[in-house]
């Protein structure tokens, strides 16, 4: 049976008080020790969050929960998919309604993508062609880059990496073809966690420490060798985190000695390698900024810790707790995992305080005109930059990234109404304020 690359465990904790700290929030479920395997951010208000039992690992469960006012409150539900061995290994949304999950049977591999419109309440079936050769499909996971484009991608099948892109929001899946991808090591495959989604950039994982990554949302795809010969092996894993196309870090882990790496051009070279002494062993970085999370995760309860420098110097955020995976959507506001008590105590735990100044001093781009009922101009003093465009709701409308010192953005397909220039570049972001008329 396949491993699942980097199975998480969390114990309960307390936080201790500081300049960050973490603060308790209620995830909802009935049964005590949800844990909480994946968030999913899509603005400072709207999380989606995949449970597992930590009571039992070996228990499957479908579960979710979600918030739509900045974990406030947490609502739990059910993800019917029809077959209770159907595994979940990961969940993508775009908005509080629309969310992706995929799943699969690990005896035989076989995997499915369910999707919902409602706000988690139905599950439908999507892309039911794929993913059923016996003996060598083997889904890994589903994303979605905005409502309408997505990517599935999976075990090779037929001699090559099986995926599938979506124009439309999952209704219709292509298969990309086999000279759009390197072809796989004798036995290699993939792994259902540990991969990473960047704007329009993937970065895939193997059991051979490479790393498959495409720029243009899985249409094509390129491959190098990252400085580990596994990623999800019992000798020798390593995980993956990226804050843009470009800036990302990786820790290896080999037996209890572990080794840090940073990359500058999207894993196509990386750094010597130092020794990381650290107690914490997932490493999340703040999009868009040099600014590094360390959780303890299944360690010992050795708390969490940031930096930001990209690593080379660090800060303690608590201590004595057992901090699990975590997600952030910018410097201010985040989440880290734990496991519940009960329906109103524990299982999710929200940054407190700023880790990182993500703004920019001074106005580098210039947006216009404003109002439009078309286009809108995007000028800038940089070469390239990250552009997502949120309505008044949160849903992202467009997410992808420019190059060039003006780019023009057609939103004459968009409803009258207030939308938000999400503009995110190194370690900065602006949000500029756009009518649609």
């Amino acid at each position: 049976m396949k491993k699942i690359l980097l199975s998480l465990s969390f114990l309960l904790a307390s936080f201790a008080t500081n300049a960050q700290s973490w603060v308790e929030q209620a995830s909802g479920f009935n049964d005590a020790s949800r844990g909480i395997s994946q968030f999913s951010i899509v603005n400072a208000n709207t999380v989606w969050a995949l449970a597992y039992n930590g009571a039992d690992t070996a228990v499957n469960i479908q579960e979710f929960t979600k918030t739509t006012d900045g974990g406030t409150n947490w609502t739990p539900g059910i993800i019917d998919l029809g077959d209770s061995l159907l595994e979940i290994n990961n969940i993508i949304a775009v908005d509080a309604n629309t969310a992706w999950v995929s799943a699969l049977i690990p005896a035989d591999g076989f995997g499915v993508i369910f999707k919902t419109t409602d706000g988690g309440l139905n599950w439908f079936q999507q892309n039911f062609n794929a993913y059923t050769t016996f003996n060598e499909s083997f889904l890994n996971g589903v994303h979605f880059f905005d409502a309408n484009n997505g990517l599935s991608y999976g075990d090779p099948e037929g001699g090559e990496f099986e995926m599938y892109t979506t124009t439309d929001g999952g209704e219709n899946w292509t298969r990309v073809p086999g000279a759009n991808i390197p072809n796989p090591l004798n036995g290699e495959y993939g792994y259902n966690g540990g991969n990473v989604f960047v704007g329009s950039t993937c970065f895939l994982v193997t059991n051979k420490g490479r790393i498959l990554k495409s720029t243009d949302m899985g249409l094509t795809w390129s491959v190098s060798q990252a400085p580990v010969t596994d990623f999800g092996s019992a000798a020798q894993s390593a995980r993956l985190s990226f804050s843009s196309a470009t800036n990302g870090c990786m820790l290896k882990t080999i037996g209890t000695n572990y080794t840090f790496y940073t990359t500058t051009n999207g894993g196509t070279s990386w750094s010597a390698g130092t020794p990381f002494t650290g107690l914490y062993r997932v490493l999340t970085y703040v999009p868009g900024t040099n600014t590094i999370v360390a959780t303890s995760a299944a360690t010992a309860a050795s708390g969490s810790a940031y930096s930001s420098d990209n690593g080379v110097t660090w800060t303690s955020i608590d201590s004595g707790a057992q901090r699990g995976i975590a997600a952030f959507f910018n410097g201010s506001t985040g989440w880290c995992a734990g496991f519940n008590q009960d329906a109103s105590t524990g299982g999710v735990f929200k940054l407190s305080g700023t880790l990182s100044n993500n703004q920019f001093t001074s106005t580098k781009f210039s947006v216009y005109p404003n109002p439009s009922s078309s286009n809108i101009t995007i000028s800038s003093e940089l070469d390239s930059y990250k552009l997502r465009v949120l309505d008044i709701t949160g849903k992202v409308m467009i997410n992808k990234e420019l190059n060039g010192l003006e780019n023009n953005i057609d939103v004459s397909s968009f409803s009258n109404g207030l939308y938000f220039f999400e503009i995110n570049a190194g370690n900065n972001t602006e949000t500029i304020k756009i009518i649609k008329n």
